[in-house]
């Protein structure tokens, strides 16, 4: 390949692709100018805006450490009172267990009076009515005994007058049970 380079140039032998010499210098005289300016006028502006965007990215960090510090602390007084509000749920739950117990107690203390009052009225009422019973129960008796006893005598008594044998009857009968 470098044959035909050196062919094509006009066979002199000189390489095409080194450029001439004074075109060198001028293009080296150029680059130096170029890189004098550019160090001059644009490295000073680049190196301030890299050193304020490596400020801007330090800040942000900070600022991310120092939020995930807030956020831990956050997160720690969070569970602390999640705690606590467990705490005083459970305490309130004990509370009212507590209370629902004594106001069971209270019911059941309630009912077995109520059941007791019921009880004591109802024997009342029963003794009542076993007297009231009885009471009949000797009339009916007292008169059917007159009935008899005035079939079997044939005369006729009056129970107002023998009522006191009647009851007296009564009374022994009574005593024999």
């Amino acid at each position: 390949m470098t044959y035909l380079l050196s062919a094509e140039a006009g066979g002199d032998g000189r390489d095409l692709l080194l450029p001439a010499a004074p075109e060198l210098v001028w293009g080296l005289f150029a680059f130096i100018v170029l890189f004098l300016v550019m160090r001059k006028l644009v490295l000073p502006s680049l190196n301030t805006a890299l050193e304020d965007r490596r400020a801007l990215i330090e800040g942000k960090m900070e600022e991310a450490d120092a939020k995930l510090v807030e956020m831990e602390e956050a997160k720690r007084a969070f569970e602390a009172s999640l705690g606590d509000a467990r705490g005083e749920a459970s305490r309130i739950l004990e509370e009212a267990k507590a209370a629902a117990e004594s106001s069971r107690e209270t019911i059941l203390e309630s009912a077995r009076e109520e059941a007791q009052r019921i009880l004591g009225r109802a024997t009342s009422e029963a003794n009542a009515e076993r007297a009231r019973l009885l009471e009949e129960l000797r009339g009916q008796v007292g008169a059917l005994s007159v009935q008899l006893a005035e079939r079997i005598v044939e005369r006729e008594l009056d129970v107002s007058t023998h009522s006191g044998l009647v009851d007296e009857y009564i009374q022994r009968l009574a005593a024999h049970n």
